[in-house]
């Protein structure tokens, strides 16, 4: 469950007060998500998600996320668009926590995505690089490499506890990617979370890039990095050669990659990888017996920093 701050109808009411909403009809919680507590809200005016901000996220790095979806709606991507509220505001409050209320987008997100879809997310991501070229928007990516370091170093331990031997090969994958991360590449405002559950398909077209809370200023092949670990691994944990194919030439499509990019990016995959060990090892480490959202599996991504540290190129991933 992921509804973690319930609402009582009078505050519902007093929310929509402060917008062009009209009524709520009904507000149901959505399971999906561990960051924050989301609700699909109908009104009278139409559908909505309402997100409220947990803990997680720094309530500074709001307008941030919000002036991201605002550019990309409005360049014509398939990114919902904040309601803002009669002051004019994308943010609002309730239960002294700041709250969106934003455009609900129709398709489904892939259980098992296709060769096609990753082709159409490729698309998409280079799409959603170029439009975000002109922003002026910027934000340090709070989990880059240092960030890394500072949460798997102290729990090898716990790592080794997960599976004999990850100790050392979780530490040959830090030390690898601090000495070969790449400098001077393209940067610009990226997702760096697109995952399957991020994106919506009517069929294998894009209908919805969503859930923009880990957006920031990095290297733009970085974000296809993250792509790359999390369309085209299979559930035996295998790599498809063909689906990292299909998700560069859709990438490429739009946005071709400079050299130094393809030569950057069994490098920016490995650390990758390595991100999302990072924290789901934390949240692994930190979360209680018989918690109600049960932290994602480390050892998912382990499998991943294997395949990187023994791949030699950019053609091992589809190039």
């Amino acid at each position: 469950m992921a509804v973690y701050t319930e609402l009582a109808d009078e505050e519902l009411t007093a929310l929509l007060a402060q917008y062009d909403l009209g009524q709520a009809l009904s507000l149901k919680g959505i399971a999906e998500g561990v960051e924050n507590t989301n609700y699909l809200l109908e009104t009278t005016a139409g559908r909505y998600i309402l997100t409220i901000y947990e803990k997680r996220v720094a309530r500074a790095d709001l307008p941030f996320f919000m002036a991201v979806m605002e550019h990309l709606a409005a360049a014509g991507l398939p990114c919902p668009r904040p309601a803002l509220t009669r002051a004019g505001s994308p943010l609002a409050e309730v239960r002294a926590k700041a709250c969106a209320v934003i455009g609900f987008l129709s398709g489904l997100s892939p259980k098992r995505p296709s060769a096609a879809q990753c082709a159409s997310v490729g698309r998409a991501l280079a799409q959603m690089h170029s439009a975000l070229a002109t922003t002026a928007q910027s934000r340090p990516n709070t989990l880059g490499p240092a960030d890394w370091e500072a949460l798997v170093r102290p729990r090898l331990a716990q790592a080794e506890a997960l599976r004999p031997g990850l100790r050392q090969a979780v530490a040959a994958d830090l030390d690898a990617v601090n000495k070969a991360w790449p400098q001077g590449l393209p940067r610009g405002v990226i997702h760096a979370d697109l995952f399957p559950d991020n994106v919506l398909f009517t069929g294998d077209t894009v209908s919805g890039l969503i859930d923009f809370y880990f957006a920031c200023s990095d290297f733009l092949a970085y974000d296809l990095a993250v792509c790359l670990n999390a369309w085209c691994f299979e559930g035996d944990r295998s790599f498809n050669l063909t689906k990292g194919q299909r998700m560069i030439a859709g990438y490429e499509s739009v946005r071709p990659l400079t050299p130094g990019e393809r030569d950057a990016l069994p490098i920016l995959a490995r650390g990758a990888a390595l991100r999302f060990f990072s924290t789901r090892l934390a949240d692994w480490s930190a979360t209680p017996e018989g918690a109600l959202v049960k932290p994602k599996h480390p050892l998912e991504y382990a499998d991943r920093l294997a395949f990187h540290a023994r791949a030699n190129g950019f053609s091992d991933y589809g190039g």
